[in-house]
């Protein structure tokens, strides 16, 4: 499915829209470039399963937990990650296979931990369709 935004505000909505139907377990994969939006994206999620709280990419701590939504929400940035390794430190294979919804930035740098199944979101940016134009892609993965 390729959903196209014209503004942040799209781009959140776009977010919070797909959230609204995840379910326990659930696992999305956020891919793009610095700067097409993924936090943005992130915040609308978040919304979407009833985070009031501020979201903001966790790169310094790899996990931010939020539990105060209609489900558990693990919002994960792996930018920062030097070894797949350090990932199971943290306990993220619990995490994905526990009863919340996980939102992982940069997943395409840790392709090795991914679950068999997952969602993935790709946005991209399109100058020529207009500064604001993001192109959001959502595929259902399963290997």
């Amino acid at each position: 499915m390729i959903k196209e935004s014209f503004s942040t505000e799209e781009t959140f909505q776009i977010g919070y829209e797909l959230a609204k139907q995840a379910e326990p377990g659930d696992v999305f994969c956020l891919i793009g470039d610095l700067g097409v939006g993924k936090t943005v994206f992130s915040q609308g999620f978040g919304a979407g399963i009833g985070i009031e709280d501020a979201i903001n990419s966790p790169t310094f701590t790899i996990v931010q937990v939020y539990e105060e939504g209609r489900l558990p929400f693990y919002h994960f940035d792996v930018y920062r990650i030097g070894d797949e390794e350090e990932l199971f430190e943290i306990g993220f294979d619990e995490i994905l296979d526990g009863d919340g919804v996980s939102l992982i930035e940069w997943a395409n740098l840790i392709p090795g931990s991914l679950p068999r199944q997952y969602t993935e979101i790709q946005i991209e940016k399109d100058l020529e369709r207009g500064f604001d134009y993001r192109k959001v892609t959502i595929t259902e993965v399963s290997r």
